[in-house]
């Protein structure tokens, strides 16, 4: 555990991080270690209940989210999601990744929730694969995730423009990053009758005792949230994400992200979720899911 600290400590400093937080926790024992300042120009140092932006760590909640739907049989695997999300019914698919936007072809099939859960609804981040591509270019004039750093509008909003769009590949046949993830969101809500942020605290959240996660937090919390930074890659070193700024966080955003936009959580929050997770399901007399679901 002294090497654990020592090599994690070995990343703070000028010319990496500010500081850090981390829990391990094996066999029911558990470490934690709290190293360096909540952020380069703040003195405040990282307390093991520091507040982070979870970003891309949301998609792992919203897929147990999803799986609970499905156990309850409000939600099927292999069922297409049109009813629910009537913007997506009936899609054209690019002829090829670098096609304009009306060179399509019909899809052979609708976006199942498999589809969303594997990733291969069709939507994703085609940046990757042709960063010039017209529908990146359209993605990016929609201000549609990732494209924007925040979705300005609320989760109807996001779907019309993403209805708009054509899918980049069949459903089911190529793995693209992130967008399901966004979509899921909102098909939890519809599906549940009720917001994303209520459906993770009341469901997963609460039962959790995960207290610090969500997508707001109280004002009385915002100084126990680390400054976020993201890499200047001109110069190579770490810049203050001023979009992430911690006041922003003081109210609830207008779209709740299922991707990662939004949620905020601590290291023992998370951990708690991991070891649900880890035991199938179940955490002290707290049930999410069964342990088929989990596997």
């Amino acid at each position: 555990l002294e090497r654990f600290d020592g090599n994690l400590g070995r990343h703070v400093g000028p010319d990496g991080l500010p500081g850090l937080v981390a829990v391990i926790c094996r066999g029911g024992d558990e470490h934690g270690c709290a190293i360096g300042t909540l952020g380069f120009d703040r003195p405040e140092p990282m307390r093991r209940d520091t507040i982070f932006r979870m970003a891309s760590v949301t998609k792992v909640i919203t897929a147990v989210a999803t799986m609970m739907l499905i156990e309850e049989c409000r939600l099927r695997l292999d069922d297409p999601v049109d009813d629910l999300l009537p913007e997506l019914a009936n899609r054209r698919v690019l002829r090829t990744i670098d096609s304009g936007l009306d060179d399509t072809v019909p899809a052979v099939r609708p976006i199942t929730v498999r589809d969303l859960v594997t990733f291969r609804s069709g939507y994703g981040e085609v940046g990757f694969l042709s960063p010039a591509c017209p529908l990146q270019a359209a993605l990016a004039a929609a201000q549609l995730p990732l494209s924007s750093f925040y979705f300005p509008g609320d989760a109807d909003t996001f779907m019309r423009r993403l209805g708009t769009l054509p899918l980049a590949a069949q459903p089911g046949t190529l793995w693209l990053y992130h967008m399901s993830a966004e979509i899921l969101g909102v098909l939890i809500a519809r599906a549940s009758g009720m917001s994303l942020s209520r459906f993770f605290k009341e469901r997963i959240f609460h039962p959790l005792g995960m207290k610090d996660t969500g997508f707001s937090v109280p004002h009385h919390n915002l100084n126990r949230m680390a400054t976020c930074y993201a890499q200047d890659f001109v110069t190579g070193k770490a810049a203050e994400l001023q979009e992430a700024s911690a006041d922003i966080y003081a109210e609830p955003p207008s779209f709740e992200s299922g991707g990662g936009d939004r949620l905020v959580s601590t290291a023992d929050d998370m951990l708690a979720f991991g070891r649900m997770l880890l035991n199938k399901g179940k955490l002290g007399s707290e049930r999410l899911l069964s342990r088929l679901s989990v596997e």
